[in-house]
């Protein structure tokens, strides 16, 4: 079982990726109605101590995407916070709900600012990530086996 985190977790971004990105103009229908569709993955590196969050969001016509982005955000966790995620045999790590949430919210503001750098000048700018409740989508801590 992990210890109880205290308040307040020390971290910095490592690393920002642009994991991937598509604009599929044949799938794209001026006037048609939009949708957007949006998920989280999320993975550690044990021995650097890094959360890695990757936010992924998927812009359809029809049921046919059109513009696609995924970023992932590499999240340097200070050894303390790491010690206190940590289970006692050391072979659990809980990442807490609102830490999550926290850092998926910046991951959605990177992703936001690479959509907007990858469409700059294009007729696909006017398509943008909103504003999100990601702790709304978070609802539970993640354990990862390590």
């Amino acid at each position: 079982m992990a210890k109880k985190a205290k308040a307040g977790v020390g971290f910095k971004i490592r690393k920002i990726a642009t994991e991937q990105f598509a604009v599929l103009e044949e799938n794209f229908v001026e006037g048609e109605k939009v949708r957007l569709n949006n998920g989280f993955r999320f993975g550690v590196h044990k021995t650097d101590h890094i959360i890695v969050v990757f936010a992924n969001f998927k812009f359809e016509i029809q049921k046919k995407p059109f513009l696609l982005i995924e970023a992932g955000c590499y999240f340097a966790i200070n050894a303390e916070s790491w010690k206190e995620f940590l289970s006692d045999e050391e072979k659990k790590l809980t990442i807490p709900k609102n830490l999550l949430s926290h850092l998926a919210t910046l991951s959605v503001g990177t992703a936001r600012g690479i959509l907007h750098a990858k469409t700059e000048n294009t007729p696909f700018n006017k398509y943008f990530i909103p504003s999100i409740n990601v702790a709304e989508m978070i609802n539970e801590d993640i354990v990862f086996e390590v």
